[in-house]
């Protein structure tokens, strides 16, 4: 995950008024030992959980190489952790993506960064696992791209239904990935676990 990134987004003072209202409107006293610092704590983890909505991904993956490979590109099990837009609550898990390089590659930590910086902003797994596949695709003008998240959403875990270890997987396929299914059932056999 990204390291020492923070979003200049979040207005510390209001974010620490608001926990305050927060921890008043549940019955609590904000002022009791155990929380009177929660609200500053609140606000700085909020700057760095939400430092994704500062960055460009587009700008980390546009750093490439010309390169005639042209065979599939894989990083798999990349850890990554986000907030769910309803909740409010985290979700975290893996993703695993792959391109086909159409004249340039770009470095594999490229990759890991711009999946943070999608999944380091209030969002839904769906659409993250669609803008990461979109982003590539547009700035490598790759022949395919192919992207598999899996997460457990907090949200699913501690409350409503309550099924702690249940996890969500989502994909997005783009060029050649879509259309060939070849190319798609390649991808998709390479990041099983088994595939080590």
């Amino acid at each position: 995950m990204t390291s020492g990134t923070h979003s200049s987004r979040v207005d510390h003072a209001e974010v620490q008024r608001l926990v305050v209202q927060l921890l008043a409107a549940v019955g609590e006293d904000p002022n009791r030992d155990g929380l009177r610092d929660t609200p500053a704590r609140i606000a700085r983890m909020y700057e760095e959980i939400f430092a994704g909505l500062d960055e460009d991904p587009a700008a980390v993956l546009g750093v490439t190489f010309e390169e005639s490979y042209d065979e599939m590109v894989i990083l798999r099990e990349i850890p990554f952790y986000s907030m769910c837009e309803h909740h409010l609550l985290p979700f975290h898990g893996q993703a695993h993506v792959g391109y086909l390089p159409n004249g340039k590659i770009v470095g594999l930590s490229k990759i890991a960064r711009a999946v943070d910086m999608f999944a380091r902003r209030p969002q839904v797994q769906e659409r993250l696992t669609g803008q990461i596949a979109d982003c590539i695709e547009s700035v490598l003008g790759a022949k395919g791209v192919g992207v598999v998240i899996e997460a457990e959403h907090l949200c699913m875990t501690m409350r409503g239904v309550r099924k702690p270890g249940a996890t969500m997987t989502t994909s997005a396929m783009r060029g050649r990935f879509r259309e060939e299914q070849n190319t798609r059932q390649e991808f998709l056999g390479l990041i099983r676990p088994s595939a080590r």
